[in-house]
């Protein structure tokens, strides 16, 4: 009875750790709650990376680096960086994952695919594909 009961218990112990491996993949293009977009009150993100349509990674200036968006709870969102600032109003579809930024007194709206979303990142797609991740501050 020995014998049989181990190979048993490393299939067990296999399958499990391919399960754990499995959830752990599936998280990454996951978005989460609508409130992990602001926190509590607000959230600052910063650009981490970028890439192009191509998947190619992008180079990213001082300036990129610098930029900071910050997301409230009421629907505002705020863009700084060391060359301009804007703000306005966002809308989060968590179900589509869309997200819509439109600046104040302004006639047109950005809107960005999300593809992922979590407490600490945040990776939007643009309409020709490119991507930027960024994470909380």
């Amino acid at each position: 009875m020995r014998t049989i009961a181990l190979p048993f218990r490393y299939l067990a112990s296999l399958m499990m750790l391919l399960s754990l491996f499995t959830a752990a993949c599936s998280q990454k293009d996951k978005v989460g709650e609508t409130n992990m977009l602001y926190g509590t009150e607000s959230k600052v993100w910063k650009t981490d990376k970028e890439t192009a349509a191509s998947g190619d990674k992008v180079a990213q200036t001082d300036a990129d680096k610098d930029t900071e968006l910050r997301f409230y709870a009421n629907g505002n969102f705020n863009m700084t960086s060391p060359q301009q600032s804007m703000q306005g109003k966002y809308t989060f579809d968590q179900p589509g994952k869309k997200i819509t930024l439109t600046p104040d007194g302004g006639t047109t709206s950005m809107s960005f695919d999300v593809v992922n979303l979590t407490d600490d990142k945040i990776t939007l797609r643009g309409v020709n594909g490119e991507q930027m991740m960024l994470e909380s501050d």
